[in-house]
């Protein structure tokens, strides 16, 4: 899926009022801790495997932005973006732990981190989703301004 422009509605509010967005610069423990908390149910697994200097180095890059959300002083979700900086922007990561889903904070959580990436420049921001995604994960990137510029049927070995 990508996006081409700015989402053309206003900033959705906080639905929560503790709830707060603010760029993380995640040591590896930290991020593996909030990556495994969101990722265990749709079978995340990529940063797990990655050797522990190249997810550091990865995090350490100026053009990775983590976005955290916040409620009540934990980190219940997370945008990650590879490129920034550059005209793509890949959106790599996002998502919230279970027990923060289905209160609109994910919608929240997304405009706030799509309208930060526009505002350093990007003119596309594309992601890769799949079947393991949340149910509701094409619905809110559609609702973001993203639309499918490609489908592929892809098989991994068990």
């Amino acid at each position: 899926m990508e996006a081409l422009s700015p989402p053309p509605y206003a900033p959705l509010p906080k639905p929560i009022e503790d709830a707060e967005v603010r760029r993380a610069f995640p040591d590896r423990a930290s991020y593996l801790d909030l990556y495994a908390a969101i990722g265990k149910p749709l079978q995340w697994d990529q940063r797990l495997r990655m050797p522990p200097a190249d997810l550091e180095t990865l995090l350490a890059l100026p053009s990775s932005f983590v976005f955290v959300l916040m409620l009540q002083g934990k980190s219940v979700g997370m945008c990650e973006f590879n490129g920034v900086g550059n005209a793509d922007v890949e959106l790599m990561h996002f998502g919230l732990v279970p027990e923060a889903q289905g209160r609109r904070l994910g919608p929240f959580l997304l405009d706030w981190s799509l309208r930060r990436i526009w505002a350093e420049g990007a003119k596309r921001i594309w992601l890769h989703t799949d079947t393991n995604d949340h149910a509701r994960a094409q619905s809110v990137y559609g609702r973001a301004g993203f639309a499918v510029f490609d489908r592929r049927l892809e098989t991994f070995p068990d």
